[in-house]
């Protein structure tokens, strides 16, 4: 029988927190581009908001495969830290760089006939050559995104988180400045719209990975100078990809789950489409609070597996439930409370309005199960634990989430609430499943996880 998580110590609770809240900052921060491109490009037109927004969710989508190889850093670099082996950390890295090269040039290839793949998807026909153009000239911001992953993981790993928050803050201060520039055509710029919006993004992308690796170079440098050959090595970057693969399929899996809805969304037409995506854009901006939280659950999992404390690894568990968890509860009532508020942030458009503000409080009903799940997986992440996660993510959303959002929302009145009753019931699946595999996986002895 596993053994039940250990209550957490004020201890915990101050650890957990103290390096969970810069992580939030960054969480928010990586969320708050697309969040602005939405606000800015949604006073153009109801088609410039639906097209970023689109354009938004097929990019990451798709990125986020690379993302979770690159995730394979987590247990890797964290419990090396908590073993003090300094190569390790090292050799780690490295590897993560050359993954991080590799996967550009993948994802870059596989975005660029994005207006085939977005007419496969049957979305509007306004819409989908203003989303192709983002998509495209996105492109450019893939190679800065994951080297600046790899930074952000091994900083955080190490718990010296300050120059990721930094470079984050700034990247989003001139991702509103240029957009201002761009969107709108200010200071001697022709109005480019959504395209506009595309620039300002790479643009910004770039500036935050070099903001990453230039402030953090002190704790950076050791684990990338002297280059070592066994980074290299086909062998050792198989197993980071066996370890980090499964967690891009389980993201990509979730991720694709809320995609295919969006895409159902844009079947009901434009201004059903631009709802959604207002009501999207506002639950992924509050989940950013409890994946900033698994990230923090996965460094310091992973540091007490590392010296071989699972005690420690269980109340370190706990206190991310408790903080995760909690933040969640607070902003299912602000949703609940005030949908008509959040909504009218990103849009004056009654019709959209109209969408939007019937589908903020269905979001509010999920920000318990979101939250669960998210926590869930970082202490899974930081344990060595990839390949379960991932089915229980598939059976979550694919066995619950996806068909009952198929039923509702295109087979019944119910419409775009339908879609959204289907996402609940996917993340109710997913966050009870993991929450069961944490109770297993943490009730018993882990060895340390290698590169």
């Amino acid at each position: 029988m596993a053994a039940p998580l250990s209550l957490p110590t004020r201890a915990d609770l101050r650890s957990t927190w103290q390096l969970a809240a810069p992580i939030v900052v960054v969480q928010v921060g990586w969320q708050l581009m697309g969040a602005v491109d939405a606000l800015m490009v949604g006073h153009v037109s109801p088609q410039a908001l639906a097209a970023v927004s689109i354009g938004n969710l097929v990019f990451f989508n798709v990125i986020v495969i690379a993302f979770g190889i690159l995730m394979a850093l987590d247990p890797i670099v964290s419990q090396a830290v908590g073993a003090g082996d300094d190569e390790g950390v090292a050799l780690g890295v490295q590897r993560g760089v050359v993954l991080a090269a590799a996967t550009s040039v993948v994802i870059g290839a596989v975005l660029w006939p994005s207006e085939a793949i977005l007419r496969f998807l049957r979305q509007p026909d306004d819409v989908v050559p203003l989303a192709a153009a983002w998509l495209r000239w996105s492109i450019l911001g893939i190679l800065p995104l994951n080297l600046f992953t790899v930074g952000r993981q091994t900083l955080q790993a190490q718990q010296r988180v300050r120059a990721v928050v930094v470079a984050t803050i700034v990247a989003n201060l001139a991702n509103a400045g240029l957009n201002w520039v761009l969107i709108y055509g200010k200071l001697g710029m022709p109005a480019l719209g959504v395209v506009g919006s595309a620039h300002s993004t790479w643009i910004s992308r770039w500036l935050m990975a070099a903001m990453v690796w230039g402030a953090g170079w002190p704790l950076l440098r050791p684990t990338v100078r002297p280059w070592r050959r066994a980074a290299l090595g086909a062998a050792a970057l198989g197993r980071m990809l066996h370890l980090g693969l499964p967690i891009g399929v389980q993201w990509f899996f979730e991720g694709f789950a809320f995609g295919l809805v969006t895409v159902w969304a844009g079947w009901l037409g434009t201004i059903t489409l631009a709802g959604h995506e207002v009501a999207l854009n506002l639950a992924s901006l509050t989940f950013m609070v409890p994946l900033g939280v698994s990230g923090a659950a996965s460094a310091l999992v992973g540091h007490a597996i590392g010296r071989g404390d699972m005690p420690g690894a269980r109340r370190e568990a706990a206190a991310a439930f408790v903080i995760g968890v909690g933040v969640m509860a607070v902003s299912a009532v602000l949703f609940l409370a005030f949908p008509v508020a959040f909504a009218r942030l990103y849009t004056p458009d009654a019709p959209t309005l109209a969408v939007a503000v019937a589908l903020i409080p269905i979001a509010g009903a999920f920000q318990l199960f979101d939250g669960t799940q998210a926590v869930c997986g970082g202490i899974l992440r930081g344990s060595g634990d990839t390949r379960v996660p991932a089915v229980m993510h598939f059976l979550g959303f694919w066995g619950v989430g996806v068909p009952v959002s198929w039923w509702l929302g295109l087979h019944t009145p119910l419409g775009a609430r339908g879609l959204w009753y289907g996402l609940v019931g996917g993340l109710a699946a997913a966050a009870v499943l993991q929450f069961l595999r944490v109770r297993t996986r943490l009730g018993r002895e882990i060895t340390r996880t290698t590169a």
